[in-house]
């Protein structure tokens, strides 16, 4: 396929259903951190985006939204002229001033403090961060609790960044300002808000 179809193509077929159902998704996994919900694959986008983060970036981006994209999608032609023609966002070359972060290389990912984490007046001004993973059956479990949250939640996302309980403890010290995650899988989605508390399972 030459790059002029792999940007023009591969959006939603039908773009408000499409929208619907991720976001739908997005609002289940917010509500309930740790959950793991089963999205349709509704577009194809050119590597190294993955079809659920693709998903989800045309779901929530717009041409006010500003994101920034790790080297690994910044330095694909094909993936950011792709996510530019899809959603009109603006790229941006600092975290700090970024109300979504696409994050492939997790190990290589800045820590959560360089991001935009808003302000007490204004904590909605923060960065949501989307990860992609391969999976949620990692080496790591995660033991969460907090609002949505019966009890406890197991959960085991394929790649977490790196001092992930440290950084993760300071973001949520920060609250109401702090970053939200959202994992991207293959076929699935999840995701931890800044209100979770998040210990390892041996804690």
């Amino acid at each position: 396929m030459s790059t002029a179809a792999q940007v023009f193509e591969g959006g939603f077929a039908d773009a408000v259903l499409g929208s619907q159902q991720i976001f739908r998704g997005l609002m289940d996994a917010m509500a309930k951190p740790g959950l793991i919900v089963a999205v349709p694959e509704l577009v194809a986008a050119p590597a190294p985006l993955t079809p659920v983060m693709a998903s989800i970036a045309v779901t929530l981006f717009d041409h006010d939204a500003t994101v920034w994209c790790d080297k690994s999608i910044a330095s694909s032609e094909e993936a950011i002229g792709w996510l530019k023609f899809h959603t009109g966002l603006e790229l941006v070359s600092e975290p700090a001033g970024a109300q979504f972060a696409l994050v492939r290389e997790i190990a290589a990912m800045p820590s959560f403090e360089i991001f935009a984490r808003g302000t007490a007046e204004y904590p909605d001004r923060s960065t949501t961060i989307i990860m992609q993973v391969e999976g949620f059956d990692g080496s790591t479990t995660l033991t969460l609790n907090g609002p949505g949250i019966k009890d406890t939640q197991q959960f085991a996302p394929s790649r977490l960044p790196r001092m992930f309980i440290d950084q993760w403890a300071a973001n949520r010290a920060a609250f109401p300002r702090g970053v939200d995650l959202v994992f991207a899988g293959r076929d699935t989605l999840a995701a931890l808000p800044r209100t979770t508390r998040v210990a390892t399972k041996e804690d």
